[in-house]
C-alpha cells in the first residue's frame, strides 16, 4: 500500500493551495492529501481521526493552525509531522476573529464561533511523543516564531531570516522534508 502525506491547511484557508500544490508536486510518488478541514476544531479532529483510521498516512504537514492540528495528531498517534509556521496557541491568536469570515482560497463566508476557542483550548498538548521537524519565518507577520520555537525547542527547528506567514517558498525546503519523513 502507498504511504500517503497529509497536509492540514490554516485558519480561513483551503486544502488546495500553493503548499498543497507544491507537496503534491514533488511528491508525485506518495499521495498527498489536502482536504478542506471542517471550521469547528471538533469537527476538524473528527473528520482527521476518519481519515487516519482510513488511509496510511505516513507524515502529517501542518501550516499555522494545521500545525497546532498536527501536533494533537502526531502526540496522539506518535507520528511524524512538518510544522510551518504554526501557531502554539490559537485559542489567543484567533479570539479576534469571532464573527463572520472570508476565506483566503475562494472568498466563501463562514462563522467562526465562540465555542471553538474552547474546542481549540482542549487540543493543547505538549510535543513530546511526535517526532517534529519545525520550518519557521522570522518576518511571521501572523505569529511570533519565536515562541513555536521554545515550544519545540527539543525537536529539528530550522528558523529561516523573512519571509511570511504563508510560507510561499515552502518548494525550497521539499529534500528536507523528504528526508524527515524516512
Amino acid at each position: 500500500m502507498k504511504s500517503k502525506i497529509l497536509f492540514l491547511h490554516g485558519f480561513s484557508s483551503c486544502g488546495e493551495g500553493n503548499k498543497s500544490f507544491q507537496l503534491k508536486k514533488y511528491f508525485s510518488q506518495a499521495e498527498v492529501l489536502s482536504p478542506n478541514l471542517p471550521y469547528s476544531p471538533s469537527a476538524a479532529m473528527t473528520y482527521l481521526e476518519n481519515i487516519l483510521q482510513n488511509e496510511n498516512i505516513d507524515l502529517l504537514i501542518g501550516s499555522s493552525l494545521g500545525g497546532f492540528y498536527a501536533t494533537y495528531l502526531a502526540e496522539k498517534h506518535a507520528m511524524k509531522a512538518v510544522l510551518l509556521n504554526p501557531s502554539t496557541q490559537p485559542w489567543k491568536t484567533l479570539a479576534p476573529y469571532i464573527g463572520k469570515q472570508k476565506r483566503f482560497c475562494d472568498e466563501d463566508l463562514f462563522d467562526f464561533k465562540a465555542c471553538y476557542i474552547e474546542e481549540m483550548k482542549r487540543l493543547e498538548v505538549s510535543p513530546e511523543k511526535g517526532q517534529y521537524l519545525l520550518l519557521l519565518q522570522s518576518a511571521d507577520e501572523l505569529l511570533d516564531y519565536t515562541k513555536a520555537q521554545s515550544l519545540y525547542n527539543t525537536h529539528k527547528i530550522i528558523v529561516e531570516i523573512g519571509g511570511n506567514h504563508r510560507f510561499e517558498n515552502i518548494d525550497e525546503y521539499m529534500s528536507m522534508i523528504e528526508k524527515f519523513r524516512k
